[in-house]
């Protein structure tokens, strides 16, 4: 009889969940790169249940040197991604209405990073030498940055030479590049792994100059946010993946344990990726600082990468919603 009687409780219990299940409202949600400690966040906030209680059934689709985010929703592959702001701002332009509808990193990652016995000791001596970055929209803060100093970035000796950078620090190792830039939670500690040590590096740290433009951020399409059905459940995204990052930051380790289970690669990588990240995130409510993004889309509109003004570009709706 005991036995029947919990065979019966169980399976109401597997029914009431995937009852559950059915209910919940479905969402993609496109990472703008591969599984890791970058996107810490939306895994704890799955893992966790903290969308399952906001009632969202996640998908999260990792990205990848192949995949741009802004062309996965533009096709209707996600519903929700992440990417940088000075992406989603020339996107914009090019008719793919994306809207910031909350701002996760409050701070930018981004560094250039030269060898101290190399040529380059300061910006002045950028002058006549090969800087590497990243293309697919990673490049647009080097760019404003190099516009801000006066340089050219077609070679010759009064200018810079662009070197389209690999997604690692092999052009640094191989001497291709006489600096070249790294993410404060990743690559620059791939050069502490291959035997650089920290005081072997001169680092120019786009935050601490004032250059930075902002990185990770949550953007969706403008026609969707006219839905009230749609902007209700971005509320209840943009809060439960706010309280993912928030227990993330406190709980470092067992963040990073999270994004391996997921598929990321090298747990102790995955935690110390997970402390610098913290420090991006900086206790953060996902609401965009305004200051920032007007520094962002005055850059671009200085390099001529967008030809006006941005209107409608970003909302406080969602994150006066869900960030009480």
């Amino acid at each position: 009889m005991k036995k029947t009687i919990v065979t019966v409780l169980a399976g109401a219990l597997s029914l009431a969940a995937a009852q559950a299940a059915l209910a919940a409202d479905k969402l993609t949600l496109q990472l703008k790169w591969v599984t890791q400690a970058q996107f810490a966040g939306y895994y704890v906030a799955k893992d966790k249940g903290f969308y399952e209680e906001e009632g969202l059934d996640v998908e999260i689709k990792p990205g990848g040197p192949d995949i741009a985010p802004e062309q996965v929703i533009a096709g209707g592959g996600a519903d929700v991604i992440v990417t940088w702001m000075a992406a989603a701002l020339s996107a914009r332009e090019k008719g793919v209405g994306l809207v910031n509808i909350a701002q996760p990193f409050k701070k930018a990652g981004m560094e250039l990073v030269c060898p101290k016995d190399g040529p380059v000791k300061t910006e002045a001596d950028f002058k006549g030498h090969t800087l590497g970055v990243w293309f697919f929209g990673n490049e647009y803060p080097f760019y404003a940055w190099m516009n801000k100093l006066g340089y050219s970035t077609d070679g010759g000796p009064d200018g810079v030479t662009v070197l389209k950078q690999s997604f690692d620090v092999q052009p640094l190792i191989q001497k291709q590049a006489d600096c070249i830039s790294v993410m404060t939670y990743n690559e620059y500690w791939q050069l502490i792994d291959a035997g650089y040590k920290p005081e072997d590096l001169i680092v120019f740290n786009y935050s601490e100059m004032g250059n930075d433009l902002l990185e990770d951020g949550l953007y969706v399409l403008e026609d969707k946010l006219k839905d009230p059905a749609f902007e209700d459940k971005m509320v209840r995204f943009v809060r439960a993946s706010m309280k993912g990052w928030n227990y993330a930051e406190e709980n470092p380790d067992e963040a990073a344990e999270i994004v391996v289970e997921n598929g990321g690669q090298d747990e102790n990588h995955q935690k110390r990726m997970m402390g610098e990240v913290a420090k991006l995130i900086d206790h953060g409510d996902g609401k965009l600082i305004e200051a920032a993004y007007d520094r962002t889309a005055k850059a671009l509109l200085d390099q001529k990468i967008i030809s006006k003004e941005p209107a409608g570009a970003w909302t406080s709706a969602i994150t006066d919603k869900a960030v009480q």
